[in-house]
């Protein structure tokens, strides 16, 4: 019964999002969307969002000075900088390297960069997290991904990639939204959206487990918690949040 009624509420949310299943057809929705509609709504969204989870950020990034290499300096790698919604997070004088899989948050990154001149930024790369080719092995004190591993085409590629340019010691930090608890509401209204919202959001995924994956990973050890953002009325207010250490 559960199932069929998911299955009704997915098909009228598709019928809603009707025009944009038709752009998407005509081969129109996936262009626009990657450089127009989603760097446009990640730019509006990062205020909010890090508004919303600014202190559980403050708590997160506190310590990353510790993992400083013996100079005192920290050298960083972002996965999917986006706009640069953490720069406002890290310690003065971090030399930090930006990637993702496209420029066209350039704008809202141009902005935030201006605002964060307590920072070293290094050339910017373009590539995905599971081809960090560019950087060096070992040559990393901490890796940063935040709301990124819901949308790369293999976590466990970006989780090699990370434990491969991190040094021995070194930290992944990491902030995700992922699959809420089976048996809550939160759960059943992320069945329904996530046909429409993958779609939508530039391949999103809503219901990906993914502390799974970093507890699979070969880190020596894991520091995650389960938290609640209160992004009402989306199916992305479950999250893990916390850092591993290679």
């Amino acid at each position: 019964m559960a199932k069929a009624v998911v299955l009704f509420l997915r098909v009228c949310v598709q019928l809603l999002a009707l025009p944009i299943y038709l752009l998407s057809f005509l081969g129109i929705w996936d262009p626009f969307c990657k450089k127009i509609f989603f760097p446009f709504f990640i730019e509006k969204l990062t205020a909010t969002y890090n508004q919303r989870t600014s202190g559980h950020k403050q708590e997160l990034f506190c310590n990353l000075q510790e993992f400083a290499g013996p100079s005192g300096e920290l050298t960083l790698l972002e996965i999917g900088t986006g706009t640069g919604a953490n720069f406002q997070f890290y310690p003065p004088g971090c030399k930090i390297t930006c990637t993702d899989t496209t420029l066209n948050f350039q704008r809202g990154l141009s902005k935030s960069m201006a605002q964060s001149q307590h920072l070293q930024f290094q050339p910017f790369l373009v590539t995905p997290g599971e081809d960090l080719n560019q950087v060096a092995d070992s040559s990393m004190d901490a890796v940063v991904c935040t709301l990124v591993l819901c949308s790369v085409q293999s976590i466990e590629g970006v989780l090699k990639e990370v434990l491969r340019v991190l040094r021995t010691g070194g930290a992944f930090y990491f902030l995700e939204h992922v699959a809420a608890d089976p048996s809550s509401w939160s759960y059943f209204w992320q069945q329904v959206y996530y046909p429409t919202w993958k779609l939508v959001f530039d391949g999103c995924y809503v219901t990906r487990e993914t502390w799974k994956n970093l507890e699979q990973a070969t880190f020596s050890e894991i520091k995650l918690r389960h938290i609640q953002v209160p992004l009402y009325w989306t199916p992305v207010q479950s999250h893990v949040i916390g850092y591993a250490i290679k």
